[in-house]
C-alpha cells in the first residue's frame, strides 16, 4: 500500500502575523537599510545577553565577517570541529586562514576540549566551537584555553539560538557568536545570519565589513564634505540583510521561548520511546534539563534530534526504510576533513579523526521542528519500532 506521508526533517512555521509583518514592510518606504534591521538586531542581542549585533545576509556571511573581524589572514590557523556544516571552516579560508580540526567528544558530539589543546600552535588565531544540534558547548572551559593561547573564540551557534549552559548563552566567554536564520532553524528569515559580540571594536569592524567598508560616521571620516558624504575606509562586502527579512525575524522571535519549549517536548517523547530500543544512542543530554520554561538553567535547543546507530544496523538501509515510509530523515554531517576539497588542499584523510568518523557512520537525524503534529511524531516512533523488529 502506497504511503502518502511526507514528514521533513525540519521546516519553517509561517503564521498570519509573520505575513502581515512582511506586507507592512513591502508597503513602507524601506525595503532595505530601514528601521526594522536595527530593531531585529537589538531584540536578538538583548535575548542572548550581548551588547551588539550585526545582521548579515546569511550565516556563512556572518562567519566570514567574524573571521575578518578577528583579523584572520594568510598563515593563521583556526581550530574547529570536523562535525559541522562546511561553512564553519570555509569562511576562514575566505580570509586566507587554515582550518585545523580537533576531534569530537562522543559524550557531547561537540569539539573535545582535550583535542583543542593538542591542536594549538603559535599560528592559532581562533577557536571555533560548534554547538552541534543545539547542545550548548562548554565555552567556559574553552575560554581558559583561548586566554592562555591569546586567541579569539567564535562560537558557531547556528544551531543554538536560545541554548544555555549553566544559565548563560556564553557571551561572557565568546568574543563573537554567530547565528543562522535559515528556514529549518528556530527563527526563519528566508536566509539570514547574525554576529553577536560585547566588543565595540569588533562591532565596528563587522558593521563596516557588511556594508562595503563604507561609513558616514563623522568620527571615522578623513574628510567631511557634507551630510551626503561617505568614505570607504576598508574593503568590505555587500552582506546586508533586508528590512523584509528583519521584519519576518522580529515577528518570529516573539515565539522563541515557545519554539524552544515545543522542541524540548518533542525530544522528551523521542527519548522516552526510543530509550528501550537496542543499539540506538540518544542525543547527549547529560546534566541538561528538558525545558519546561524559559528560565531553565541549561537548555538544549534541539535544532536537530541526532540518533547514533550501533554498528549492527545498516545505516543506509535504515535511512532508506524511513524514506520509503515518508520520514525524510537526514544525516548531519559528513566530516569536513573527508570532503574532496579538504583532502586535496590540506592533506586530510580517512582515519585522521576517529571519533568524528564513528559519529558520522552511525548518525541519523529524525524530524524535529516546533510545530510537528503529535500524530506525525507517533507515526515516526511506531515506524522505527517496527523496523527494529527486523534486527
Amino acid at each position: 500500500m502506497k504511503n502518502d506521508r511526507r514528514i521533513p526533517y525540519g521546516k519553517q512555521t509561517i503564521l498570519p502575523e509573520d505575513i502581515d509583518a512582511v506586507v507592512n514592510v513591502l508597503k513602507s518606504d524601506f525595503l532595505t537599510q530601514g528601521p526594522k534591521l536595527k530593531i531585529f538586531e537589538e531584540t536578538v542581542a538583548s535575548y542572548h545577553g550581548a551588547k551588539y549585533a550585526v545582521a548579515f545576509a546569511n550565516g556563512t556571511a556572518a562567519l566570514h565577517g567574524a573571521y575578518y573581524a578577528a583579523g584572520v589572514v594568510t598563515g593563521d590557523e583556526i581550530i574547529t570541529s570536523p562535525i559541522t556544516f562546511v561553512a564553519s571552516a570555509n569562511a576562514a579560508i575566505y580570509c586566507g586562514g587554515k582550518p585545523v580540526f580537533a576531534d569530537i567528544d562522543l559524550n557531547t558530539n561537540c569539539i573535545s576540549i582535550e583535542e583543542i589543546e593538542k591542536k594549538l600552535t603559535p599560528s592559532t588565531k581562533v577557536i571555533t566551537p560548534v554547538s552541534l544540534a543545539g547542545y550548548p558547548v562548554d565555552l567556559k572551559k574553552i575560554k581558559k584555553i583561548a586566554d592562555e593561547a591569546e586567541c579569539y573564540i567564535i562560537h558557531d551557534a547556528a544551531h543554538a539560538i536560545g541554548s544555555k549552559n549553566n544559565g548563560t548563552f556564553g557571551m561572557e566567554y565568546a568574543d563573537m557568536a554567530i547565528l543562522s536564520f535559515h528556514p529549518v532553524k528556530h527563527i526563519a528569515t528566508g536566509e539570514g545570519g547574525m554576529v553577536l559580540t560585547n566588543n565595540e571594536e569588533l562591532y565596528r569592524k563587522l558593521s563596516l565589513f557588511r556594508t562595503h567598508g563604507i561609513t558616514k560616521s563623522p568620527e571615522l571620516l578623513e574628510d567631511n564634505q557634507g551630510p551626503w558624504y561617505y568614505e570607504m575606509i576598508s574593503l568590505g562586502f555587500n552582506y546586508r540583510m533586508t528590512d523584509i527579512q528583519a521584519a519576518l525575524g522580529i515577528s518570529q522571535f516573539k515565539r522563541i521561548d515557545n519554539n524552544l519549549r515545543q522542541r524540548n517536548q518533542i525530544a522528551k517523547i523521542y527519548n522516552e520511546e526510543l530509550l528501550t530500543l537496542d543499539g540506538m544512542i540518544l542525543p547527549p543530554n547529560v546534566g541538561f534539563e528538558i525545558l519546561e520554561d524559559a528560565s531553565a538553567r541549561s537548555i538544549h535547543s534541539y535544532h536537530l534530534y541526532t540518533l547514533r546507530l550501533e554498528s549492527f544496523y545498516d545505516r543506509y538501509k535504515v535511512y532508506a526504510y524511513l524514506h520509503e515510509h515518508g520520514i525524510m530523515a537526514q544525516i548531519h554531517y559528513i566530516p569536513v576533513h573527508l570532503q574532496p576539497y579538504y583532502r586535496q588542499h590540506f592533506g586530510y584523510q580517512k582515519g585522521d579523526y576517529p571519533n568524528a568518523e564513528k559519529y558520522y557512520n552511525g548518525e541519523i537525524s529524525l524530524p524535529m521542528y516546533h510545530n510537528m503534529e503529535f500524530g506525525d511524531l507517533e507515526y515516526i516512533i511506531d515506524t522505527i519500532k517496527r523496523m527494529t523488529k527486523n534486527y
